[in-house]
């Protein structure tokens, strides 16, 4: 064990070294005068600036951990007739030895070849499934659950569309997820949600399997998705509620299709035209994104399948039963007795278990 440790760390303090080095290339590059003219490259250095700078942070955080375990080992060789002393010394060598498990956790999160998706703002989709009502009423906690877990990690939630049922469920709702790093963190929640549960309405007890379905895409930007004027159709309407009932007395509400695929998208939750618009259109660029990277995905089908995040929205992820408390997550057999505080959004645990889990599929397939 403690041979692993040392070559783990003998292999990242490798790693940080050429990171250090291009952290100095990179410093001269953004001094460089010219590079105010080009406004994309001074922003893609800026970002690479910031994530050198954390390297370097844990870097040097390592190296004094390091050090401070040879300097509490020596006083344990050269003093271990002082009992006092001795005790102090152990104590602090269990605390660095914590401390340096925390500090490589970290660095191998950041050295590992990360999916340049993972940086990228998402665009979420959770749709109602079988269980009619109860199933909409679970879409509704799971809705809340992201936007808590969103709020726990700094990032930015937005309404873009979304269809209420008069009993206070979600047959769909889409949002927007944005913040610097919310595609790695969102991106294994695609795929089927079941929950088991007696509802609110069922006198004998019995418990109630339903599911909803979960859709995690990047957001894409204009530039990596280019949609044609004349291949987008754009019809407008009044905004209906729950049962039908006009919303308002304009027509703000707003269709687009994507006539070469036929996607459709529909928004209605603003008051101005223009504003569902844009908020159809960047759901539609994520949809066509999301094509044209499964597209790409299914010419090496193979290594797709091994991966976790694969965003299969058909596979059963994760199963939520009320009775037990638990939820346990089927693709890497996760099982978690705290229900209630997973869906306050505490799911920082099966995230980074995910993570863990991937990047250890990565470094097996030589990744």
């Amino acid at each position: 064990y403690n041979g692993g440790i040392r070559a783990m760390t003998e292999k990242l303090l490798a790693k940080t070294a050429e990171k250090m080095k291009r952290l100095a290339e990179v410093e001269t590059l953004l001094h460089d005068p010219d590079l105010s003219k080009n406004l994309d490259r001074m922003k893609a250095l800026g970002k690479e600036l910031r994530e050198l700078e954390r390297v370097k942070e844990l870097d040097e955080r390592l190296r004094r951990v390091l050090q401070s375990t040879d300097e509490a080992r020596q006083i344990l060789l050269n003093h271990s007739d002082e009992a006092d002393l001795v005790l102090m010394a152990q104590a602090e060598v269990e605390e660095l030895v914590r401390e340096k498990a925390v500090v490589l956790k970290d660095l191998e999160k950041l050295l590992v070849k990360r999916d340049p998706l993972d940086a990228k703002n998402v665009v979420v989709e959770i749709r109602a499934g079988t269980g009619g009502a109860e199933a909409s009423l679970f879409a509704s906690d799971i809705f809340r659950m992201y936007t808590r877990f969103a709020a726990n990690e700094g990032f930015k939630a937005e309404i873009l569309a979304q269809a209420a049922t008069e009993a206070g469920g979600l047959r769909e709702i889409i949002f927007s997820v944005s913040g610097d790093g919310a595609h790695g963190r969102f991106k294994y929640e695609s795929g089927v949600h079941r929950v088991q549960r007696v509802p609110a309405t069922e006198a004998s007890g019995r418990i109630h399997t339903s599911a909803v379905t979960v859709a995690v895409l990047p957001e894409a930007e204009d530039v990596e998705v280019k949609i044609d004027p004349t291949h987008i159709k754009v019809d407008v309407f009044r905004s209906g509620g729950p049962g039908g009932q006009s919303v308002n007395t304009t027509d703000s509400a707003v269709r687009v299709t994507h006539v070469p695929t036929g996607l459709v998208v529909k928004c209605q939750d603003e008051k101005s035209q223009l504003k569902n618009k844009n908020k159809a259109m960047k759901i539609l660029r994520a949809r066509l994104y999301d094509l044209l990277r499964k597209e790409q995905q299914d010419v090496a089908a193979s290594n797709r399948k091994s991966q976790i995040g694969s965003g299969d929205r058909s596979e059963k992820i994760r199963t939520y039963n009320f009775p037990e408390r638990r939820v346990t997550d089927h693709r890497i057999g996760l099982t978690l007795h705290r229900l209630e505080s997973i869906l306050e959004g505490d799911m920082g645990e099966i995230v980074e278990t995910l993570a863990s889990k991937e990047r250890e599929a990565q470094d097996a397939a030589g990744a």
